[in-house]
């Protein structure tokens, strides 16, 4: 059996079981675990709602002292439709506990229950990153590493789960976010963890974030290359912490073929490797969102990339086909 297959079949047997999960001491906020659960965008707290999620709404809610506080209310049924989205909700409290007290960019929820459907943060003011901005690609990849520590394999960068404070990249949501041990897997998936190194950090973020921001982008290739040497620079210093904590010869071993490739890259080919960075980010987020039945406008639009992209007819058929069935499963 899988790791993913493992990890499902436990939490659907939680989310079964009728069993409560939950951290924090709730009698500390200003409004009970009942009117949280229950609150509405007409209640006199919300100051703000955010509906776009696949797995929850967010409001913004002010108490009476001044204090503004991040509200999560899980949805009756995620939008993704397959086991992963199912137990999303669940899978995030796991992995706010596991989390506590880590730092920095990893926000520390005060309260969060399972059958309440809840989480309740400290808000922060912020905004999607601009990954083409080399700040902000080292505030992310802080934050980044800071779970790559813990154990935890985050999956989904996608920009409505970052938040950019001008100095601080912060993570919030971790409905996809997997253990895992660094020093001896690359990623949460496959059987041993070791199966599919093409998945490591850097290539989550390109495929779930930046090269859906640079399909909107007239400097998309300058974009990219500012990242890629942020990236370049950040993961040669995880490669070096890999390696003094005692990890596997082959996860070392991988790591450094990869930044030796891009180096070489950036340095003589940066189209190249644009391109083959851009083709690998839009598959990959293609066949996710194939995957859970989540595709929205910006699925089509990598589809149609990909289209423009392809090398030969077959490829073009393919793609012609994922697009039609991605236009059937359209969320907007």
């Amino acid at each position: 059996m899988s790791l993913d297959a493992t990890r499902q079949a436990a939490n659907l047997a939680f989310l079964a079981s009728g069993a409560e999960f939950r951290f924090g001491d709730a009698s500390l906020l200003p409004w009970t675990e009942t009117e949280l659960a229950a609150m509405q965008a007409d209640h006199a707290a919300v100051r703000l709602v955010l509906d776009g999620g696949l797995s929850a709404r967010v409001m913004q809610l002010q108490a009476a002292d001044g204090r503004h506080f991040a509200l999560k209310q899980a949805r009756a049924e995620c939008r993704v439709r397959n086991a992963d989205g199912a137990t999303s909700f669940l899978n995030e409290l796991q992995r706010h506990v596991d989390l506590r007290g880590a730092a920095p960019g990893i926000v520390q929820p005060l309260f969060g229950s399972l059958r309440r459907g809840i989480v309740v943060s400290p808000w922060i003011a912020g905004h999607a990153p601009d990954l083409g901005d080399e700040r902000a690609a080292r505030a992310l990849f802080a934050a980044a590493f800071a779970l790559l520590r813990r154990g935890c394999f985050e999956w989904d960068y996608a920009p409505g789960n970052l938040l950019d404070d001008g100095e601080q990249v912060w993570l919030y949501d971790f409905g996809y976010c997997y253990r895992f041990d660094p020093l001896r897997q690359f990623n949460s998936a496959g059987a041993t963890g070791t199966e599919h190194p093409e998945h490591h950090l850097v290539e989550r973020i390109e495929a779930r974030n930046l090269f859906a921001e640079l399909l909107d982008r007239d400097d998309a290739l300058p974009a990219f290359l500012r990242f890629r040497r942020v990236a370049l620079q950040a993961c040669g210093g995880w490669r070096d912490e890999l390696r003094e904590r005692g990890a596997a010869a082959f996860i070392v071993d991988d790591w450094s073929r990869r930044l030796e490739a891009w180096a070489l890259g950036l340095d003589r080919d940066p189209e190249a490797l644009y391109l083959a960075a851009a083709r690998a980010a839009h598959e990959a987020d293609l066949l996710d969102d194939l995957r859970g039945q989540s595709c929205t406008p910006r699925t089509l639009r990598r589809a149609d990339w990909l289209l423009h992209h392809a090398p030969d007819a077959a490829s073009r058929e393919r793609l012609r086909e994922q697009r039609r069935q991605a236009e059937a499963w359209q969320q907007h």
